[in-house]
């Protein structure tokens, strides 16, 4: 019941007989005080704020009820009453020594004045809400903590398993300092799960790190963690006696005041415990937050599952690594045999020349190192490049070709470097070159001889630095591409000549690769024919059971100036005309005879091509012509003709290429 001393309020409530009673059912805490700051009125709720009954309110001042009340009061209520001045919601903090919890007050202030105007009292409302401010931070100290946990557990998305353990520690230092605890520790259960061992632990500095295992240190502890019970005691000293080894265990570990422990389980398993500890100051361990750091642990017990398996994993690829490498070691003939001997990708033979060259591939392919292949055409030189190339470590990328005599010399700067548009007339957009089309795999330069001097600096940067300009461009564009050369002439004998630069020819000389002629790997010959046919009755829906004996003895002293191509040309024809199940390779009159006379390779190569060319009327381009029976290009053919001395019947020599009408 609110109490009044002053006869101007009671006749203040008098005149207002229901204000009384909304005072009296108010929440909030009401009062009057005159301008000697003295209580003439209070009801209920303000006399339970202040923890003083009514009546020993009335006729004294604030400070006389509570000094410490009014030390923060008195400066409003006199502003109040002598600035005539009203105050709204104002929060003040309010602590008292001997009372542990700090209050929250929403105080508002008025001036009550006479009918002349004057103040000469103030109405003081006060509202507790010290209770609001609890739950409020309450709520706001949770969303934190669950934010920290999120963003922590957001760490462990995708994280290498090498950087587990490493993670993990870091985490426990977060949350450690986060939290205000002083030490955080992963244990695992050893093999025969009578004792723990510490996998993982963070403490402040200062702190005495954790002993490495648990063994009968804390035995009621850990019976708890193998039947999945929580822990946690908030002061260790109220330990029961029953737990006299774990208060020892805390007492040597320095002091330890608080502890929790939450067991660790991976697939429904118990593997361990995650501990906190606090060693200032007593902790509270509210189940809210028993069970978010629960879940910290789920986040943990994750990613080291993935490194457990990724672990196992690698065991066994270890093992399988060491049973492979057992096994070579057992079989190398045999694998020579398999891989070397007979097939490698699409190059077959078994020759002593063909396996060396098989060799070489193996020991190059997984280098980046740049490779010069050499030898005639026809032999296989881009086979070569892309068996080095699938072998490779770029392999996953397509392999570039660039034949250099076929593009023209005005178009191959473009072609390999590219170009921005307006670079020339006729560049009517930006196009990129091959050397970045081959960015990240590999490009395949044949007849790298026919290259222009111009242009062979440019190629010399490429390999060296990894960068060139466009065309209409100045920028640098970096590209890392691994170089194959092929060539069919003597590269040694264009540097001496002026034609190719000494410099790029030591660049690309780096590990040059000789592909043998057929004519040096005659026993290969079977196994090639027959690999062709194998090809080519998929292709004609024919089936091909033998080769006469003679015939394939034919082919075996024939010089195969065309060499494997030619061979391939011929072998096309006998499939085409084939009608029954016996095919038989028709090489070209006076072939056969060619190979039996006594006579240098110089001499067979004139005669054979004089040959060729006499059955075509001496027309070297288009389909029919010698360049495509022999299965050379065109320019080649030329130049060989122009070597060996190659003369019509007549005695003239072969016109030169410019007479001829050139296709398109």
């Amino acid at each position: 019941m609110a109490l009044s001393s002053d006869p101007a309020a009671e006749f203040f409530l008098g005149k207002f007989s229901n204000l009384e009673q909304l005072f009296g059912q108010a929440q909030f805490g009401v009062s009057i005080i005159d301008c000697d700051l003295r209580y003439i009125y209070v009801n209920d709720r303000m006399a339970s704020i202040n923890g003083v009954p009514p009546k020993e309110h009335l006729g004294k001042t604030v400070r006389e009820v509570d000094r410490f009340v009014a030390l923060v009061v008195e400066p409003l209520l006199n502003r109040t009453i002598h600035e005539d001045h009203s105050f709204v919601d104002l929060e003040i903090r309010l602590s008292k020594p001997g009372d542990p919890q700090e209050k929250s007050w929403l105080i508002c202030s008025y001036p009550l004045k006479e009918s002349d105007g004057s103040v000469t009292r103030c109405g003081l409302v006060v509202q507790d809400i010290t209770e609001q401010k609890l739950r409020q931070s309450l709520q706001t100290e949770r969303l934190q903590v669950e934010a920290f946990l999120s963003n922590l557990s957001s760490a462990f998305i995708n994280v290498p398993v090498s950087e587990v353990d490493r993670k993990i520690e870091k985490a426990l230092q977060k949350v450690v300092n986060f939290l205000g605890f002083e030490r955080s520790s992963i244990w695992h259960f050893t093999p025969d799960r009578s004792s723990l061992r510490i996998t993982h632990s963070y403490a402040l500095p200062g702190v005495k790190p954790p002993p490495t295992e648990l063994m009968n240190l804390i035995p009621i502890w850990i019976e708890m963690i193998q039947l999945g019970e929580s822990f946690r005691v908030s002061d260790v000293e109220e330990l029961s006696d029953k737990f006299w080894r774990e208060k020892q265990y805390c007492k040597d570990q320095g002091g330890i005041k608080s502890i929790m422990f939450i067991p660790a389980s991976v697939g429904g398993t118990i593997v361990g415990a995650i501990t906190f500890v606090s060693y200032s100051v007593k902790k509270e361990w509210p189940d809210e937050l028993t069970q978010r750091l629960r879940l910290l642990w789920e986040v943990f017990a994750n990613a080291l599952e993935r490194k457990r398996a990724d672990q196992k994993i690698q065991n066994a690829l270890a093992e399988i690594r060491q049973l492979k490498d057992r096994l070579e070691a057992e079989n190398v003939y045999l694998r020579d045999q398999i891989d070397v001997e007979y097939k490698h990708e699409e190059i077959i033979g078994k020759s002593e020349a063909i396996r060396n060259v098989l060799q070489q591939i193996q020991q190059v392919a997984p280098t980046d190192s740049t490779v010069l292949i050499l030898g005639e055409t026809g032999t296989g030189k881009e086979l070569i490049a892309r068996a080095i190339h699938n072998a490779g470590q770029r392999k996953a990328r397509a392999m570039i070709k660039v034949n250099c005599a076929a593009l023209p010399a005005a178009l191959i700067e473009a072609e390999l470097f590219g170009h921005e548009k307006g670079a020339y007339t006729g560049a009517v957009s930006s196009q990129i070159g091959r050397f970045e089309a081959a960015n990240g795999s590999t490009i395949f330069l044949d007849e790298i001889g026919e290259l222009p001097l111009e242009l062979q600096s440019k190629l010399l940067r490429v390999i060296q630095e990894g960068q060139f300009e466009r065309l209409g461009n100045s920028k640098p564009v970096k590209a890392d591409v691994r170089v194959i050369a092929a060539t069919n002439v003597s590269l040694k004998q264009a540097v001496k000549e002026g034609k190719f630069r000494e410099d790029l020819y030591y660049r690309l000389n780096v590990f040059p690769i000789f592909v043998p002629p057929l004519r040096d790997r005659q026993e290969d010959i079977p196994l090639l024919v027959w690999a062709m046919v194998e090809e080519f009755s998929k292709v004609f829906g024919k089936t091909i059971e033998r080769i006469p004996r003679k015939n394939m003895e034919i082919m075996e002293r024939y010089l195969w100036p065309g060499n494997i191509r030619e061979l391939r040309n011929l072998v096309e024809r006998a499939m085409i005309l084939s009608n029954g199940g016996t095919l038989v390779v028709d090489i070209l009159d006076g072939s056969a005879a060619a190979a039996n006379e006594p006579m240098t390779m110089e001499a067979a190569e004139r005669k054979h091509i004089g040959f060729i060319l006499e059955k075509t009327g001496w027309r070297i381009r288009g389909k029919g012509g010698a360049a495509e029976i022999l299965d050379m290009k065109p320019t080649t053919l030329h130049s060989r003709i122009k070597k060996l001395g190659v003369k019509r019947k007549n005695g003239t020599l072969e016109p030169p290429p410019a007479a001829e009408k050139p296709t398109s």
